[in-house]
């Protein structure tokens, strides 16, 4: 299937809010084989993209991000219900995100393929004060701590958390993962802040958190990535 076409053709339907043809073109791709895997990261993580960025670029109305990303979440929601659970991996993981609905939708896509993959998953969202969300983890000890957002504004703290954790030396077993729209657009950024893992998409972060699990950044990495930043 035309995962490129499909994204063509929902794309009107989400930025007008077109709940019935949104649900009704999902059930016949569905209905025609089409993973809702798949579906999630080839069609809908592209979408959210696409929006995010046109309304980023002023191209999107406040009225059609609105639309496009609460119909959104709700594919979502229908899609992961349909996930092929794989047995359980013996890892957890929290996801914590920046406080918008674009942040939230594309952390919880990771959150949803994580689960069906085999991690535990705690998904706290968006808007948790600084020393509760360092009190859970410290409590916690996840495997995978994975912090998602969109904006610029929400690195300096990731960039503390991640600093306070490395000094404090409380979750020394703990891979720290990065993603979302500001990772992808600051070269070197995950790096400078000293993420062990990142990726610009749901599959790849997974990928990676299968395949990297005792990846950890270095200070030599970290120095190369605030080079490359203030560069």
């Amino acid at each position: 299937m035309n995962t490129q076409a499909m994204v063509e053709r929902l794309f009107p339907m989400l930025i007008t809010g077109d709940r019935n043809g949104a649900r009704s073109t999902v059930r016949d791709w569905m209905s025609e084989g089409l993973a809702p895997e798949i579906l999630t990261q080839e069609v809908y993580w592209p979408l959210l993209d696409m929006v995010n960025d046109l309304f980023r670029r002023d191209q999107l109305t406040t009225l059609a991000h609105h639309y496009a990303t609460r119909l959104l979440r709700s594919l979502v929601d229908q899609a992961q219900a349909c996930y092929e659970q794989q047995d359980r991996k013996g890892r957890t993981m929290m996801l914590f995100c920046g406080d918008t609905e674009a942040d939230d939708l594309a952390a919880q896509m990771v959150a949803d393929l994580a689960e069906a993959g085999g991690y535990t998953v705690s998904f706290g969202g968006g808007g948790i004060a600084y020393d509760e969300l360092l009190a859970a983890v410290h409590e916690s000890s996840p495997n995978v701590l994975l912090m998602f957002s969109s904006s610029a504004s929400d690195a300096p703290n990731i960039r503390r958390l991640i600093d306070t954790i490395r000094t404090v030396g409380a979750c020394p077993n703990t891979q720290i993962a990065v993603g979302g729209g500001v990772f992808n657009r600051a070269d070197g950024l995950a790096e400078e802040i000293g993420a062990d893992i990142w990726s610009d998409t749901p599959a790849g972060m997974i990928h990676n958190m299968n395949t990297q699990p005792d990846r950890r950044a270095t200070e030599d990495q970290r120095t190369v990535g605030q080079a490359r930043s203030a560069a």
